[in-house]
C-alpha cells in the first residue's frame, strides 16, 4: 500500500469519549475537554460571539493561541482538580469564556469543563438557535430554549436530503441501476457497532497505523480535518498523530490539512476545491515516491 487517506477521522476514542447515557464526556477523562476547546473557539468566531480582540483575528491566528492555552494552562487547571485555588479558577474561567463565547458564569457552573452538547445548545441560546455537531457553522431551532441538549443536528438536516437525492439520481440516470430499496445515508440498524476487540477499553486503532507505517516505511498518509467539526475535532486528530510513537524518519510521511468547514468539509465549495487539489498532489506523491 502506497498511501492512506483519512477524512475527518478518529483513531483513538479516548480523545472524544462520550457517555451515551448522559451524552457528556466520560467522568475522569479530561482529555476531550482540552481537545474540543479549539473547535469551540472556531465556532464562536464563525458566529461572531467573541470580543473584538478575538473576532478581528484570523481564524488560524486565533486557534494557534487557543491550542497553546488548551495544552498549557487549561490542561494544568483541569489536572489540579479540587486543588485549584479560586483566583486561578476564575482566571481560567475568564479565558475559556473569552475563547468560546460563553459566559464566565456558565464556565464556572460547568467546573471549567464544557460538554460538547452543552456547548451546541448554549452558544446561541440568547438568539434562539443551536449549532450543529457535524458542522458547527449550521444553526438550528429547538422547540424549547431551556435544557442542555439540542433536539437535532441542523448540519445533518442540511445535507441528508441533498445527498440522498443525488445518489438516487446518479444510480438511476448514470448507472442505469433500478431498485426499490431505500438509500440509507446513516442507518441505525447497523448499531450497536461491535467493539469486541476493545472490551473495557477505548477503541484505539492508532497503534495499527503506527505498525503499518513502520513495517512499510514507504507508505504516505494524508489526514483531512475541518475546523468546525464537533464530531471528530481536528485538535484531537492532531493529538493522536503526535502521539503515535513513530520513528523520527517517518513523521514527515504524514500530511495534515485543515479546512474552514466541518466533518464533511466537501459541502463547502472552497474547501472541496482545496481538498481536491491536496488529494491530487498526495496521490501523485504517494505513487511516485517523490
Amino acid at each position: 500500500m502506497n498511501g492512506l487517506m483519512l477524512i475527518s477521522s478518529v483513531l483513538n476514542f479516548q480523545t472524544i469519549a462520550i457517555d451515551m447515557k448522559t451524552y457528556g464526556f466520560h467522568r475522569g477523562n479530561d482529555l476531550p475537554y482540552i481537545l474540543y476547546l479549539p473547535v469551540y473557539a472556531a465556532t464562536a468566531w464563525y458566529h461572531g460571539k467573541l470580543s473584538e480582540e478575538y473576532q478581528s483575528r484570523s481564524l488560524t491566528s486565533l486557534l494557534e493561541e487557543v491550542e497553546t492555552f488548551a495544552g498549557g494552562d487549561y490542561q494544568m487547571a483541569l489536572w489540579a482538580g479540587a486543588d485549584l485555588d479560586d483566583d486561578e479558577r476564575h482566571r481560567i474561567a475568564g479565558l475559556v469564556a473569552g475563547y468560546t463565547g460563553l459566559s464566565v458564569e456558565f464556565v464556572l457552573r460547568s467546573n471549567l469543563r464544557i460538554e460538547k452538547f452543552h456547548f451546541t445548545k448554549e452558544l446561541l441560546r440568547d438568539q434562539g438557535y443551536t449549532v450543529g455537531r457535524l458542522d458547527s457553522r449550521y444553526k438550528g431551532v429547538d422547540r424549547y430554549l431551556v435544557g442542555s441538549m439540542l433536539e437535532h443536528d441542523p448540519s445533518m438536516d442540511a445535507v441528508l436530503g441533498s445527498y440522498a437525492a443525488m445518489l438516487n439520481d446518479y444510480v438511476r440516470r448514470s448507472l442505469q441501476y433500478e431498485s426499490d430499496l431505500p438509500y440509507e445515508i446513516l442507518n441505525p440498524k447497523v448499531w450497536p457497532w461491535n467493539y469486541e476487540d476493545f472490551q473495557n477499553a477505548y477503541v484505539d486503532v492508532s497503534e495499527t497505523l503506527r505498525t503499518v507505517m513502520t513495517r512499510n516505511p514507504h507508505m504516505q498518509v494524508f489526514v483531512a480535518s475541518g475546523y468546525f467539526d464537533l464530531a471528530t475535532p481536528y485538535f484531537a486528530t492532531d493529538y493522536t498523530l503526535r502521539h503515535l510513537g513513530l520513528e523520527a524518519s517517518l513523521v514527515n510521511h504524514i500530511t495534515e490539512e485543515h479546512y474552514e468547514a466541518g466533518h464533511m468539509m466537501y459541502v463547502h465549495r472552497p474547501s472541496l476545491e482545496r481538498l481536491r487539489d491536496h488529494l491530487h498532489d498526495f496521490v501523485a506523491r504517494a505513487t511516485t515516491g517523490a
